[in-house]
């Protein structure tokens, strides 16, 4: 049982896109295949920065988290952004985040300034895996969210030498290794590396909380520019005390900077990555704050001194969980129009979640 509390009025925007644009108002369009979301901020120009969103995972819903990213960062920040996602088998129309060769869409990368992404074990064809390999050979930014470590498998890759099962340790600078704590029973809080103080992806984030728990970290180098680390906490409730002991000493790193090489072996792109990310850890502005500071900073424009990451509209994520009900997804029948702006979709918890009392929440799951 969530908080119950009064049914907030949603507001849903049909406005022509001419009529918007005379009103300086930013809308949600789909393209005519219907695969995606666009995000135009409100007043663009010729010099907006396009950052492409790529929802798909079985647990975390990303599918929930990326039109919430995408609604702050067009509509507070003036970003052009495109969300993608993950669709059901033999060309479905409803998203579907356990069809692991369900991305379309990735051809909205050949424009992108930045690629946020937060898939987890994705398939991806030839030919959409040959959008991603162009982006990365232009050494563009990548940011990669919770499962973005293991963001791909499959005996396909990214030119000649970056398998699927290895984006995550050489694009991002770590790969799947393990929970690190208790999962679904124990959080994490972020800490401040004291060495990255001042770096402006933390202007003005404060400690945030994620329930979903730390990742142990391994592979990162001295090359490698960790800014927080997660402290596995005892319980789920934001207060949480930290635990005490040998599992937070060392803490795990949160967040970092990598440097990655070029699929042609020759440039080099920058990435962000945080192992945070389930929907419900967005609950928490700070992560919220995070992710929009790294956006600014890895396209090359000044981070805000304190970004607005209030959201566009009401978000209700979801706990995580994997959701293995074979029908449930075709019976939803999300679309990606279902989380435009003024829309805010409202997705069962999974069976068996535990009560976390600490979003907003219209209905009883």
């Amino acid at each position: 049982m969530t908080r119950p509390f009064t049914r907030q009025i949603q507001h849903f925007l049909f406005v022509p896109l001419l009529l918007s644009g005379l009103l300086g108002l930013g809308v949600s369009t789909t393209d005519a295949a219907e695969d995606r979301l666009v995000f135009l901020p409100p007043e663009t120009t010729q010099t907006t920065k396009h950052i492409v969103l790529i929802a798909g995972d079985e647990e975390y819903r990303s599918e929930e988290t990326m039109p919430m990213l995408g609604k702050i960062l067009s509509q507070r920040h003036g970003f052009r952004c495109t969300v993608l996602f993950s669709f059901g088998p033999d060309g479905a129309a409803y998203i579907d985040p356990n069809h692991q060769a369900g991305l379309r869409g990735m051809e909205a990368l050949d424009d992108a300034d930045l690629m946020l992404i937060g898939t987890r074990f994705r398939r991806p064809s030839a030919a959409q895996a040959m959008h991603v390999t162009r982006f990365l050979s232009e050494g563009k930014p990548v940011i990669g969210i919770r499962t973005a470590t293991h963001a791909f498998q499959g005996s396909g890759s990214f030119g000649d030498a970056i398998p699927y099962g290895q984006f995550g340790r050489l694009i991002l600078g770590e790969q799947w290794v393990s929970h690190h704590g208790a999962h679904k029973r124990q959080g994490a809080r972020s800490v401040l590396e004291p060495a990255a103080a001042d770096h402006p992806i933390l202007r003005s984030v404060d400690s945030f909380f994620a329930p979903s728990d730390v990742y142990g970290v391994v592979n990162l180098t001295d090359q490698d520019q960790i800014l927080l680390r997660g402290a596995v906490t005892e319980t789920l409730a934001p207060d949480s005390a930290i635990v005490q002991g040998k599992i937070n000493d060392p803490m795990q790193p949160l967040a970092w900077l990598h440097r990655y090489t070029c699929p042609d072996g020759v440039g080099t792109g920058t990435a962000f990555c945080t192992t945070a990310g389930a929907a419900v850890d967005f609950v928490d502005e700070h992560l919220r704050r995070l992710i929009v500071n790294a956006v600014y900073y890895l396209t090359d424009q000044e981070v805000p001194l304190r970004a607005n990451v209030d959201f566009v509209d009401p978000f209700y994520p979801p706990f995580f969980g994997f959701i293995r009900d074979k029908d449930f997804w075709p019976s939803l029948n999300r679309q990606p129009s279902d989380y435009g702006l003024g829309k805010s979709p409202i997705t069962p918890d999974p069976p068996g979640s535990p009560v976390w009392p600490y979003r907003d929440r219209p209905i009883d799951d």
